[in-house]
């Protein structure tokens, strides 16, 4: 499922408009809880003097899937907590120029992922030419640190564009699918027999060791997103394992939009 927002209007491609975001309230099977989750955030500061985020959840009821992002997405996803992988950690915001600069976001499954690791080889083959454009190129996967320095060692992957969300906050913030029948029984999950020989080249250095400790985590889907500063362009929702989106597609998408 594809997303597009050309001067903040979503659309999507065969599904009529909603008015509930994706990332607040999703169907039961999407999600880790058995019903879905409403998050207010609101912006407080550690002992430390650190500026962190709080949410605020309320149950509600799921419903279908539905089609648009609220407005502030970026601003809700910029206060998330991840880590690079040295093991610090970083807001999402920090990751590029929150006025004018232009981000791709992948979010891998997890690092013990088969597909995930076709998909960073396919980023990193990809990323001179979106650095050539001026574009911020940015992996995200579920696991820990150490796990994404398996990754990164072993595909080998450039570190510096590689982060952990071990506890998934990103994915749960867009709504992102979760659940045995989208990882195992989802039709789109076919779409990987016909990348078989990049399949076959990422298993060359591939191994299970790089998955999450927290098995429940496997159940996770990913997702690509484009941003310009906090203005969400592009959003795309991996409907099962290895429904990846094109990164022609997404390069388009990049292009089309003027770097100050």
């Amino acid at each position: 499922m594809a997303f597009t927002v050309p001067h903040q209007t979503l659309q999507t491609t065969g599904l009529g408009p909603t008015t509930t975001p994706p990332y607040l309230l999703g169907p039961k099977s999407h999600v880790r809880p058995s019903t879905a989750t409403i998050y207010h955030s609101s912006k407080a500061t550690s002992p430390n003097g650190v500026s962190v985020s709080s949410r605020r959840s309320l149950r509600v009821v799921a419903t279908a899937s539905t089609s648009e992002f609220v407005p502030n997405t970026g601003d809700v996803l910029g206060d998330v907590t991840i880590f690079n992988a040295a093991g610090d950690p970083v807001l999402f915001k920090h990751l590029w120029d929150q006025d004018n600069g232009i981000a791709v976001i992948a979010l891998l499954r997890h690092f013990g992922c088969l597909c995930c690791w076709e998909l960073a080889s396919a980023l990193k083959e990809s990323k001179p030419r979106f650095d050539a454009a001026g574009v911020k190129l940015v992996a995200v996967g579920v696991g820990t640190p150490n796990k994404a320095r398996i990754l990164a060692d072993r595909l080998p992957f450039p570190v510096d564009c590689l982060y952990a969300d071990p506890d998934r906050k990103a994915y749960d913030v867009l709504g992102l699918y979760y659940g045995l029948g989208r990882t195992f029984f989802n039709p789109a999950s076919a779409k990987v027999f016909s990348r078989f020989e990049a399949l076959q080249n990422a298993l060359k250095n591939y191994t299970i060791e790089a998955t999450p400790d927290d098995r429940s985590s496997v159940l996770q889907q990913g997702g690509m997103f484009v941003f310009k500063g906090k203005e969400l362009l592009y959003a795309r929702k991996d409907e099962g394992t290895g429904d990846h989106a094109p990164l022609d597609d997404i390069f388009d998408v990049c292009c089309r939009v003027p770097v100050a």
